[in-house]
Protein backbone atom coordinates (compact mmCIF):
# COMPACT_ATOMS: atom_id res chain seq x y z
CA UNK A 1 0.00 0.00 0.00
CA UNK A 2 1.62 3.28 -1.30
CA UNK A 3 1.50 6.25 1.13
CA UNK A 4 -1.86 7.91 -0.73
CA UNK A 5 -3.48 4.10 -0.55
CA UNK A 6 -3.02 4.61 3.06
CA UNK A 7 -3.62 8.22 3.81
CA UNK A 8 -7.27 7.08 2.05
CA UNK A 9 -8.13 3.94 3.88
CA UNK A 10 -7.57 5.70 7.34
CA UNK A 11 -9.85 8.64 6.50
CA UNK A 12 -12.86 6.35 7.40
CA UNK A 13 -14.57 4.85 4.55
CA UNK A 14 -15.21 1.15 5.66
CA UNK A 15 -17.51 -1.41 3.86
CA UNK A 16 -19.13 -4.41 5.70
CA UNK A 17 -18.91 -6.75 2.72
CA UNK A 18 -15.31 -7.77 2.17
CA UNK A 19 -13.69 -6.80 -1.18
CA UNK A 20 -13.01 -10.19 -1.90
CA UNK A 21 -16.54 -11.68 -1.92
CA UNK A 22 -17.77 -8.88 -4.66
CA UNK A 23 -14.42 -9.93 -6.62
CA UNK A 24 -15.35 -13.86 -6.64
CA UNK A 25 -18.79 -12.51 -7.51
CA UNK A 26 -17.74 -10.04 -10.41
CA UNK A 27 -16.41 -13.63 -11.58
CA UNK A 28 -18.55 -16.56 -10.79
CA UNK A 29 -21.66 -15.01 -10.09
CA UNK A 30 -24.45 -14.74 -12.25
CA UNK A 31 -24.19 -12.33 -15.25
CA UNK A 32 -26.48 -9.68 -14.07
CA UNK A 33 -24.84 -10.24 -10.81
CA UNK A 34 -20.78 -10.03 -12.18
CA UNK A 35 -22.33 -6.77 -13.72
CA UNK A 36 -23.10 -5.50 -10.21
CA UNK A 37 -20.77 -6.78 -8.83
CA UNK A 38 -17.82 -4.69 -10.89
CA UNK A 39 -20.08 -1.63 -10.85
CA UNK A 40 -20.06 -2.21 -6.67
CA UNK A 41 -15.87 -2.21 -6.95
CA UNK A 42 -15.49 0.56 -9.38
CA UNK A 43 -17.82 2.70 -6.87
CA UNK A 44 -16.07 1.63 -3.66
CA UNK A 45 -13.34 2.96 -5.62
CA UNK A 46 -14.71 6.00 -6.07
CA UNK A 47 -16.05 6.91 -2.80
CA UNK A 48 -12.32 6.24 -1.56
CA UNK A 49 -11.41 8.95 -3.22
CA UNK A 50 -13.58 11.29 -3.01
CA UNK A 51 -13.26 11.03 0.96
CA UNK A 52 -10.03 12.10 0.32
CA UNK A 53 -11.22 15.66 -0.42
CA UNK A 54 -13.36 15.64 2.24
CA UNK A 55 -13.21 15.90 5.95
CA UNK A 56 -14.35 13.40 8.79
CA UNK A 57 -16.87 13.53 10.66
CA UNK A 58 -17.00 16.29 12.94
CA UNK A 59 -17.43 16.00 16.64
CA UNK A 60 -20.12 16.61 18.68
CA UNK A 61 -21.24 19.99 20.06
CA UNK A 62 -21.22 20.96 23.38
CA UNK A 63 -24.94 21.42 23.98
CA UNK A 64 -25.00 17.94 22.39
CA UNK A 65 -23.15 16.36 24.42
CA UNK A 66 -25.19 17.40 27.55
CA UNK A 67 -28.09 15.35 26.18
CA UNK A 68 -27.83 12.07 26.12
CA UNK A 69 -30.24 10.50 23.87
CA UNK A 70 -29.80 9.84 20.67
CA UNK A 71 -30.36 12.42 17.52
CA UNK A 72 -30.77 9.95 14.46
CA UNK A 73 -31.66 10.62 10.95
CA UNK A 74 -32.01 8.76 8.45
CA UNK A 75 -32.23 9.66 4.30
CA UNK A 76 -33.59 8.04 1.69
CA UNK A 77 -31.48 7.88 -1.19
CA UNK A 78 -33.92 6.98 -3.83
CA UNK A 79 -31.64 4.32 -5.33
CA UNK A 80 -29.17 6.93 -6.20
CA UNK A 81 -25.60 6.99 -5.42
CA UNK A 82 -25.81 11.30 -4.47
CA UNK A 83 -26.02 11.33 -0.56
CA UNK A 84 -27.79 11.83 1.73
CA UNK A 85 -30.71 12.05 0.17
CA UNK A 86 -34.38 12.82 1.16
CA UNK A 87 -34.45 12.89 5.10
CA UNK A 88 -37.37 10.91 5.81
CA UNK A 89 -37.04 10.32 9.86
CA UNK A 90 -35.90 12.48 12.01
CA UNK A 91 -35.71 11.85 16.04
CA UNK A 92 -39.21 11.24 17.27
CA UNK A 93 -40.39 11.58 14.05
CA UNK A 94 -43.66 9.56 13.62
CA UNK A 95 -43.31 5.66 11.80
CA UNK A 96 -42.95 5.09 8.04
CA UNK A 97 -44.24 2.20 6.53
CA UNK A 98 -40.52 1.65 4.42
CA UNK A 99 -38.70 -1.37 6.39
CA UNK A 100 -35.43 -0.41 5.75
CA UNK A 101 -35.50 3.24 7.40
CA UNK A 102 -37.47 1.20 10.41
CA UNK A 103 -34.48 -1.11 10.81
CA UNK A 104 -31.91 1.77 10.10
CA UNK A 105 -33.50 3.73 12.47
CA UNK A 106 -33.94 1.10 15.08
CA UNK A 107 -30.71 0.27 14.81
CA UNK A 108 -28.62 3.18 14.92
CA UNK A 109 -31.00 4.02 18.43
CA UNK A 110 -29.76 0.21 19.71
CA UNK A 111 -26.55 1.02 18.86
CA UNK A 112 -26.81 4.53 20.62
CA UNK A 113 -28.08 2.91 23.37
CA UNK A 114 -25.49 0.10 24.18
CA UNK A 115 -22.43 2.43 23.68
CA UNK A 116 -24.03 4.70 26.38
CA UNK A 117 -25.71 2.26 29.15
CA UNK A 118 -22.75 -0.19 28.55
CA UNK A 119 -20.06 2.38 28.65
CA UNK A 120 -20.72 5.71 29.29
CA UNK A 121 -20.63 6.91 26.09
CA UNK A 122 -22.50 9.69 24.29
CA UNK A 123 -22.90 8.43 20.50
CA UNK A 124 -19.96 7.22 19.03
CA UNK A 125 -17.60 9.96 19.55
CA UNK A 126 -18.12 10.16 23.14
CA UNK A 127 -19.94 14.07 22.67
CA UNK A 128 -23.56 13.31 21.81
CA UNK A 129 -22.15 12.85 17.70
CA UNK A 130 -25.91 13.35 15.64
CA UNK A 131 -26.11 9.27 13.79
CA UNK A 132 -27.18 10.25 10.36
CA UNK A 133 -28.06 6.82 7.65
CA UNK A 134 -29.31 6.79 3.67
CA UNK A 135 -30.94 3.61 3.00
CA UNK A 136 -31.74 2.47 -0.80
CA UNK A 137 -28.38 3.60 -1.54
CA UNK A 138 -27.91 2.48 -5.73
CA UNK A 139 -29.68 0.08 -7.23
CA UNK A 140 -28.93 -3.54 -5.79
CA UNK A 141 -25.68 -2.50 -4.34
CA UNK A 142 -24.83 -5.11 -2.13
CA UNK A 143 -22.77 -3.69 0.75
CA UNK A 144 -23.45 -1.10 3.77
CA UNK A 145 -20.73 1.56 4.76
CA UNK A 146 -19.29 3.79 7.23
CA UNK A 147 -17.57 7.16 5.56
CA UNK A 148 -16.17 8.80 8.46
CA UNK A 149 -19.89 11.19 8.55
CA UNK A 150 -22.48 8.55 8.20
CA UNK A 151 -23.99 5.40 7.58
CA UNK A 152 -25.10 4.01 4.04
CA UNK A 153 -27.06 0.66 3.14
CA UNK A 154 -27.73 -0.93 0.40
CA UNK A 155 -31.05 -2.81 -0.94
CA UNK A 156 -29.18 -6.09 -1.84
CA UNK A 157 -29.86 -7.61 -5.03
CA UNK A 158 -32.63 -10.26 -3.77
CA UNK A 159 -30.62 -13.13 -5.20
CA UNK A 160 -27.48 -13.81 -2.87
CA UNK A 161 -27.74 -10.67 -0.68
CA UNK A 162 -31.04 -9.26 1.25
CA UNK A 163 -31.43 -5.60 2.23
CA UNK A 164 -28.40 -4.41 4.34
CA UNK A 165 -30.30 -3.49 7.39
CA UNK A 166 -31.39 -6.44 8.14
CA UNK A 167 -28.68 -7.12 10.23
CA UNK A 168 -28.04 -4.93 13.42
CA UNK A 169 -25.00 -6.53 14.08
CA UNK A 170 -23.94 -4.71 10.69
CA UNK A 171 -25.18 -1.38 11.90
CA UNK A 172 -23.61 -2.12 15.37
CA UNK A 173 -19.89 -3.06 13.16
CA UNK A 174 -20.44 -0.62 11.25
CA UNK A 175 -20.52 2.77 14.23
CA UNK A 176 -17.82 0.77 15.63
CA UNK A 177 -15.38 2.07 12.80
CA UNK A 178 -16.45 5.18 14.17
CA UNK A 179 -15.77 4.64 17.22
CA UNK A 180 -12.37 3.11 17.26
CA UNK A 181 -11.32 6.44 14.88
CA UNK A 182 -12.15 8.43 17.82
CA UNK A 183 -10.35 6.18 20.68
CA UNK A 184 -7.66 4.68 18.90
CA UNK A 185 -7.41 4.96 15.11
CA UNK A 186 -5.73 1.83 13.87
CA UNK A 187 -3.94 1.89 10.65
CA UNK A 188 -6.67 0.27 8.45
CA UNK A 189 -3.96 -2.23 7.06
CA UNK A 190 -2.14 -5.51 8.07
CA UNK A 191 -2.47 -6.66 11.40
CA UNK A 192 -3.63 -3.10 12.75
CA UNK A 193 -6.22 -3.10 10.25
CA UNK A 194 -7.57 -6.68 11.24
CA UNK A 195 -7.58 -5.65 14.50
CA UNK A 196 -9.92 -2.48 13.24
CA UNK A 197 -12.25 -4.89 11.34
CA UNK A 198 -12.06 -7.01 14.68
CA UNK A 199 -13.03 -4.44 16.89
CA UNK A 200 -16.13 -3.64 15.21
CA UNK A 201 -17.38 -7.08 14.48
CA UNK A 202 -16.85 -7.62 18.82
CA UNK A 203 -18.43 -4.60 19.62
CA UNK A 204 -21.19 -4.99 15.87
CA UNK A 205 -22.13 -8.38 18.30
CA UNK A 206 -22.02 -6.82 21.95
CA UNK A 207 -25.10 -4.33 20.64
CA UNK A 208 -26.70 -7.26 18.92
CA UNK A 209 -26.35 -9.20 22.29
CA UNK A 210 -27.27 -6.38 24.29
CA UNK A 211 -30.30 -5.78 22.42
CA UNK A 212 -31.10 -9.24 22.53
CA UNK A 213 -30.21 -10.10 26.29
CA UNK A 214 -27.87 -12.64 24.82
CA UNK A 215 -25.35 -14.71 27.41
CA UNK A 216 -22.05 -15.59 25.50
CA UNK A 217 -23.37 -18.79 25.44
CA UNK A 218 -26.70 -17.69 23.93
CA UNK A 219 -25.36 -15.74 21.19
CA UNK A 220 -24.71 -16.95 17.77
CA UNK A 221 -21.57 -14.99 17.20
CA UNK A 222 -22.33 -14.32 13.42
CA UNK A 223 -21.72 -11.25 12.13
CA UNK A 224 -24.12 -10.10 9.04
CA UNK A 225 -26.96 -13.27 9.95
CA UNK A 226 -29.96 -12.75 7.36
CA UNK A 227 -28.35 -10.72 5.07
CA UNK A 228 -27.67 -13.65 2.78
CA UNK A 229 -30.78 -15.00 0.69
CA UNK A 230 -32.62 -18.31 0.61
CA UNK A 231 -30.67 -20.75 -1.71
CA UNK A 232 -27.23 -19.36 -0.76
CA UNK A 233 -25.12 -21.42 1.02
CA UNK A 234 -24.16 -20.13 4.33
CA UNK A 235 -25.15 -18.57 7.28
CA UNK A 236 -23.46 -15.16 7.27
CA UNK A 237 -20.28 -12.91 6.34
CA UNK A 238 -18.50 -14.13 9.43
CA UNK A 239 -18.66 -16.10 12.03
CA UNK A 240 -16.29 -15.39 15.20
CA UNK A 241 -17.31 -18.83 16.78
CA UNK A 242 -15.51 -20.45 13.98
CA UNK A 243 -13.65 -18.32 11.59
CA UNK A 244 -13.98 -19.93 8.07
CA UNK A 245 -16.87 -21.40 7.79
CA UNK A 246 -19.66 -18.66 7.85
CA UNK A 247 -20.08 -19.58 4.02
CA UNK A 248 -19.27 -22.28 1.31
CA UNK A 249 -21.08 -20.79 -1.51
CA UNK A 250 -20.05 -21.09 -5.81
CA UNK A 251 -21.05 -17.48 -6.15
CA UNK A 252 -19.31 -15.94 -3.09
CA UNK A 253 -16.66 -18.53 -2.83
CA UNK A 254 -15.51 -19.73 0.85
CA UNK A 255 -15.02 -18.33 3.81
CA UNK A 256 -11.49 -17.58 3.79
CA UNK A 257 -11.04 -16.39 7.43
CA UNK A 258 -8.08 -18.17 9.38
CA UNK A 259 -8.92 -18.91 13.26
CA UNK A 260 -5.47 -19.33 14.53
CA UNK A 261 -1.77 -17.64 13.18
CA UNK A 262 -0.72 -21.11 12.15
CA UNK A 263 -3.08 -20.16 9.14
CA UNK A 264 -2.39 -16.35 8.97
CA UNK A 265 -2.64 -15.43 5.82
CA UNK A 266 0.27 -12.88 3.81
CA UNK A 267 -1.44 -11.15 1.37
CA UNK A 268 -1.22 -7.47 -0.49
CA UNK A 269 -4.98 -7.39 -1.34
CA UNK A 270 -7.98 -6.31 1.24
CA UNK A 271 -5.65 -3.92 2.88
CA UNK A 272 -3.07 -7.00 3.59
CA UNK A 273 -5.91 -8.96 4.39
CA UNK A 274 -7.74 -7.09 6.72
CA UNK A 275 -11.28 -8.57 6.77
CA UNK A 276 -9.82 -12.39 6.43
CA UNK A 277 -7.63 -12.17 9.15
CA UNK A 278 -9.34 -10.46 11.96
CA UNK A 279 -11.01 -14.00 12.31
CA UNK A 280 -7.84 -14.81 14.79
CA UNK A 281 -8.48 -11.87 17.18
CA UNK A 282 -12.07 -12.52 16.66
CA UNK A 283 -11.99 -16.00 18.19
CA UNK A 284 -10.07 -14.65 20.73
CA UNK A 285 -12.71 -12.37 21.76
CA UNK A 286 -15.38 -14.96 21.30
CA UNK A 287 -13.14 -17.77 24.04
CA UNK A 288 -12.83 -14.97 26.00
CA UNK A 289 -16.46 -14.26 26.90
CA UNK A 290 -17.08 -17.85 26.51
CA UNK A 291 -14.87 -18.28 29.93
CA UNK A 292 -16.17 -15.47 31.71
CA UNK A 293 -19.31 -17.06 30.96
CA UNK A 294 -22.62 -14.62 31.25
CA UNK A 295 -22.87 -11.43 29.42
CA UNK A 296 -20.09 -10.85 26.94
CA UNK A 297 -19.83 -7.18 27.58
CA UNK A 298 -19.58 -6.69 31.14
CA UNK A 299 -16.03 -7.89 31.45
CA UNK A 300 -14.44 -9.46 28.06
CA UNK A 301 -16.04 -6.67 26.25
CA UNK A 302 -15.01 -4.15 29.20
CA UNK A 303 -11.17 -5.36 28.77
CA UNK A 304 -11.15 -4.69 24.78
CA UNK A 305 -12.57 -1.09 25.07
CA UNK A 306 -10.05 -0.83 27.98
CA UNK A 307 -6.88 -2.45 26.14
CA UNK A 308 -8.50 -0.16 22.69
CA UNK A 309 -8.47 3.02 24.47
CA UNK A 310 -5.71 2.47 26.76
CA UNK A 311 -2.60 4.90 26.47
CA UNK A 312 -0.02 2.20 25.92
CA UNK A 313 -1.50 1.01 22.77
CA UNK A 314 -0.04 1.94 19.35
CA UNK A 315 -2.20 2.85 16.23
CA UNK A 316 0.18 0.16 14.18
CA UNK A 317 -0.72 -2.50 16.99
CA UNK A 318 0.32 -5.93 16.03
CA UNK A 319 -1.95 -8.75 17.47
CA UNK A 320 1.05 -9.44 20.12
CA UNK A 321 0.70 -5.75 21.21
CA UNK A 322 -3.23 -6.24 21.21
CA UNK A 323 -3.04 -9.65 23.39
CA UNK A 324 -0.74 -7.88 26.03
CA UNK A 325 -2.64 -5.34 26.49
CA UNK A 326 -5.81 -7.03 27.11
CA UNK A 327 -4.08 -9.28 29.47
CA UNK A 328 -3.14 -6.77 31.35
CA UNK A 329 -6.39 -4.93 31.05
CA UNK A 330 -8.18 -8.42 32.42
CA UNK A 331 -5.55 -8.37 35.23
CA UNK A 332 -6.02 -4.81 36.48
CA UNK A 333 -9.91 -4.62 36.03
CA UNK A 334 -10.51 -8.30 37.21
CA UNK A 335 -7.62 -9.71 39.13
CA UNK A 336 -5.00 -12.52 37.85
CA UNK A 337 -7.83 -15.13 37.02
CA UNK A 338 -9.51 -13.28 34.43
CA UNK A 339 -5.72 -11.98 33.38
CA UNK A 340 -5.36 -16.48 32.95
CA UNK A 341 -8.91 -16.79 30.98
CA UNK A 342 -8.10 -13.92 28.53
CA UNK A 343 -4.25 -15.30 28.46
CA UNK A 344 -5.68 -18.83 27.67
CA UNK A 345 -8.38 -17.48 25.05
CA UNK A 346 -5.02 -15.98 23.04
CA UNK A 347 -3.17 -19.05 23.26
CA UNK A 348 -6.03 -21.27 21.52
CA UNK A 349 -5.42 -18.71 18.52
CA UNK A 350 -1.60 -19.45 18.80
CA UNK A 351 -1.07 -16.18 20.59
CA UNK A 352 0.67 -17.16 23.37
CA UNK A 353 0.68 -15.31 26.91
CA UNK A 354 2.25 -15.13 29.64
CA UNK A 355 1.62 -13.44 32.63
CA UNK A 356 4.03 -12.82 35.55
CA UNK A 357 2.84 -11.00 38.84
CA UNK A 358 5.61 -10.14 40.97
CA UNK A 359 4.58 -9.32 44.22
CA UNK A 360 4.34 -5.68 45.17
CA UNK A 361 5.29 -4.78 41.13
CA UNK A 362 2.82 -4.01 38.36
CA UNK A 363 1.90 -7.08 35.98
CA UNK A 364 4.66 -8.09 33.58
CA UNK A 365 2.56 -9.67 30.45
CA UNK A 366 4.95 -11.69 27.59
CA UNK A 367 3.46 -12.84 24.95
CA UNK A 368 4.86 -15.19 22.02
CA UNK A 369 3.20 -15.45 18.54
CA UNK A 370 4.06 -18.95 16.89
CA UNK A 371 4.44 -20.01 13.31
CA UNK A 372 3.54 -16.73 10.67
CA UNK A 373 3.27 -14.72 13.53
CA UNK A 374 6.71 -15.74 14.55
CA UNK A 375 7.88 -13.09 17.30
CA UNK A 376 8.09 -11.72 20.80
CA UNK A 377 7.63 -9.46 22.78
CA UNK A 378 7.13 -8.35 26.77
CA UNK A 379 5.58 -5.75 28.91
Amino acid sequence: MNTSERAVASLGLHHVLPPYMLEHLAENGPERLREAARADLAVDRQLRSARAARPIARYGTAAEAADTTPNRTVYDAKNRRQLPGVEVLREGGQPVSDIAVTEAYDGLGATFTFWWEVFGRNSIDGNGLPLDASVHYGRDYDNAFWDGQQMVFGDGDGTLFNRFTVSLDVIGHELAHGVTGAVRDLVYEGQSGALNESMSDVFGSLVKQYAAHQTAEEADWLIGAGLLAAGVQGTALRSMKAPGTAYDDPNLGKDPQPATMTDFVEMTDDNGGVHVNSGIPNRAFYLSAIGFGGYAWEQAGRIWFEALSGPGLSTAATFTEFAAATVAQANTLFGPEAGAVVADAWGQVAVEVVVELPEGDDPVVDVTQTESGAEAGAE
